[in-house]
């Protein structure tokens, strides 16, 4: 099999090429030789110099010591798992191995992906591979994460995130394309995950010439190998041994008691970069702020406490060369991050990790009917792998929720496959509400509003944290913002505000930054919504679907934006039941207040009824991102059976009133539907399109 020639058996033939032992070699014998052996074969370029210094590096990783068993284990087995330590260098060195082998067999059975559970990890990833393999990103090594693709036909090894390879399992169950499919941090334990951990079982047996490697943490290697049946096993150990150190009670303040810890070790005088993962990022913000003050404060004896922002989607802070040189001065970087950037932590100079044992994550909660934010501890393997693992809620109680959710909105048909309808909303990579919404508003003529709105609930918040002090001036420059409708509505504005900003005659780069500054808003996260739009809008044309003119700012429109939401999310609908901004859940008894974001948030006008885009366990029971609305707009767009599906309370009996003062030809189009909801999927040719419950 030809594998790669490695950098010590270039060296051996290098040292061959230069010995002087008395036999003569004929010049352009040796001078094709040497070229074929400094030949990129994945790109037929001469390799830069760069690649040896990366290729010694990647011979220093713990996994390269297991690269002959892998390939072995990848020649004679289907099905490979490669267990091991955190940061040995799995996620990058197998998929390359992978591209080696494909390599060798002409790519006869296709190409390579490699699955990540966290979007800014794949692309992170492909970076690094890239470089490695002395490829240009986007040619032969690229990405596919939600709204955002790098890749063409050139690409062979394909970093994507794990619900995107089950996006593309809709269109292509047997994914044909490829021919080496590596799962990647299975024991994270995702939903996509999962479901690719059974639907891959049945593809591997259809398809005899593909082969699937699993990488895991030790814990689930077991399991996994009993799932399977007939597997390699690959074992990959840390050459590093970590003290860990427990905390002797329970800590009420683990922010605080993290922090204090913190300072506990730059006292002690022990070198080294620290890291601490902490439970969101708006306690990134704070510790930031906390160290920078209390800077002056410490002994200058002891070197310079620099913080270190490693947001996730920040993560080429810690690629900047700079960050890494020499300076005169001893300056510990503490690195402050979440979960999700768990993965990113490369730095070798990193000595402490502190971990506050909790985390901050958005879960689907079927009990409620919608995702939550929520802060929860994590186990003693989540702590040693710094991974997490969905708890919350059972997977088969998830499981059929969702299926359940998918029928509400039209996705299913009869026999509980995609419906026609649900193929569509497929085609876009943003929740099924937020899918249904977009093509909702197409009938309703405000599509331009809806994929602004799509764009900037999909991307991160666009509103920044107000440094201490300048709370009151941040609130002043969002006034500028705000409708009167909701807060969909003031995104559409900030939006359209950022993008004049971009295209005005000043709005260059650094003007577009500027602004957001003097605004107090997130410039990246405005250009990811512009990227996402971007995308959303491709799909629109790719699959030609009606697009109608701008109309923001007409009374119309407002209704028309409305009644699309609410094609989507029907079933996150609150009503306020004292009037004193307590909302409950019409699908659940949950009492939640507005998010202090929103615009009724400390206003006299509270609206009775709202539709909101999430629910925030974590921040008092919080509603995010809600717009008002009407109980006679509910009832024409929410399907009859879904409404029959609600818990019997007072809410529920206000919209059955309002459903008994409709007209009788739209009663009795509801009746039908209660009694079959089957129907809910077929045409109705005879009834206007603004007494149908769903868009067809």
């Amino acid at each position: 099999m030809d594998y790669f020639v490695s950098y010590s058996e270039k060296q051996c033939f290098s040292e061959l090429f230069d010995s002087s032992d008395g036999e003569e070699m004929e010049e352009e014998r040796m001078e094709r030789y040497a070229a074929d052996l400094e030949m990129n074969p994945f790109d037929g370029l001469p390799f830069s110099s760069r690649y040896y210094k990366l290729l010694k590096e990647r011979e220093e990783l713990p996994v390269w010591q297991v690269k002959y068993a892998f390939m072995e284990s990848l020649h004679h087995h289907q099905i490979v798992i490669v267990s091991g330590d955190a940061k040995t260098g799995k996620s990058s060195q197998v998929p390359q191995w992978c591209a080696e082998y494909s390599l060798s067999t002409h790519f006869q059975h296709g190409t390579i992906v490699c699955t990540q559970t966290h979007k800014h990890t794949a692309v992170w990833l492909a970076l690094q591979v890239a470089d490695e393999m002395d490829v240009n990103i986007g040619h032969e090594v690229g990405y596919v994460v939600p709204c955002e693709s790098c890749c063409n036909s050139e690409t062979i090894l394909r970093y994507s995130t794990d619900d995107m390879l089950q996006r593309e399992m809709m269109s292509n169950p047997f994914l044909s394309n490829y021919g080496i499919i590596i799962l990647d941090d299975v024991h994270e334990r995702t939903l996509p995950t999962d479901v690719l951990l059974g639907l891959l079982k049945d593809v591997v047996i259809l398809r005899p010439e593909l082969k699937l490697i699993v990488i895991t943490s030790t814990q689930m290697c077991t399991k996994l190998q009993t799932y399977y049946g007939s597997t390699s096993l690959i074992r990959v150990k840390s050459r590093y041994q970590v003290e860990v150190v427990y905390t002797c009670c329970i800590q009420k303040d683990n922010f605080s008691s993290a922090l204090r810890l913190l300072f506990e070790i730059h006292n002690s005088k022990e070198r080294g970069d620290i890291v601490i993962f902490l439970a969101c990022e708006q306690e990134i913000g704070k510790a930031y702020k906390i160290i920078q003050q209390e800077g002056p404060n410490l002994n200058p004896e002891l070197g310079e406490l620099v913080p270190v922002l490693l947001y996730p989607s920040e993560r080429e802070r810690i690629l900047k060369p700079n960050e890494e040189g020499p300076c005169k001065n001893y300056r510990r970087r503490v690195l402050l991050t979440t979960s999700f950037g768990g993965s990113l932590v490369w730095i070798k100079t990193v000595a402490f990790v502190i971990d506050v044992g909790i985390e901050k994550r958005k879960v689907y909660s079927p009990r409620i009917r919608t995702d939550a934010v929520v802060i929860q501890p994590i186990s003693k393997s989540q702590a040693e792998m710094r991974r997490q693992i969905l708890g919350m809620s059972s997977a088969p109680e998830s499981l059929m929720q969702a299926l359940e959710d998918l029928d509400y909105l039209a996705a299913l048909d009869n026999d509980g496959n995609l419906s026609e309808f649900g193929i569509i909303m497929s085609e876009f990579p943003v929740d099924p509400q937020l899918s249904k919404a977009i093509l909702a508003s197409c009938e309703f003529d405000c599509v331009e509003e809806m994929l602004t709105i799509a764009a900037m609930v999909t991307a991160p918040s666009c509103f920044l944290n107000p440094p201490q002090g300048t709370e009151e001036i941040a609130v002043a420059c969002w006034q500028k913002f705000l409708h009167p409708a909701g807060d969909h509505f003031t995104l559409i504005n900030v939006y359209r505000a950022y993008k004049e900003a971009r295209t005005s005659s000043t709005g260059l780069y650094r003007s577009t930054e500027k602004w957001c500054q003097e605004y107090f808003l997130n410039c990246s996260a405005l250009r990811m919504a512009e990227a996402i739009r971007a995308e959303l809008d491709d799909i629109m044309k790719r699959i030609e679907l009606p697009i109608s003119a701008p109309a923001f700012g007409l009374k119309e429109n407002v209704l028309r934006i409305k009644k699309a939401l609410l094609s989507g999310y029907f079933m996150q609908i609150a009503r306020d039941v004292d009037g004193a901004g307590n909302y409950l859940m019409l699908s659940h008894r949950q009492v939640a207040q507005l998010h202090p974001l929103s615009i009724y948030y400390n206003t006299a006008r509270i609206p009775e009824w709202v539709v909101f885009h999430e629910f925030s366990i974590a921040e008092n029971n919080s509603l995010k991102i809600i717009s008002a609305i009407s109980p006679d707009l509910f009832v024409e767009l929410a399907p009859q059976y879904y409404f029959s599906n609600l818990p019997a309370s007072e809410s529920k009996a206000i919209l059955q009133e309002e459903i008994n003062h409709l007209s009788p030809i739209s009663t009795t189009g509801k009746e039908e539907k209660t009694n079959s909801k089957d129907k809910e999927y077929k045409k109705y040719p005879e009834t206007p399109a603004e007494q149908r419950c769903i868009i067809q």
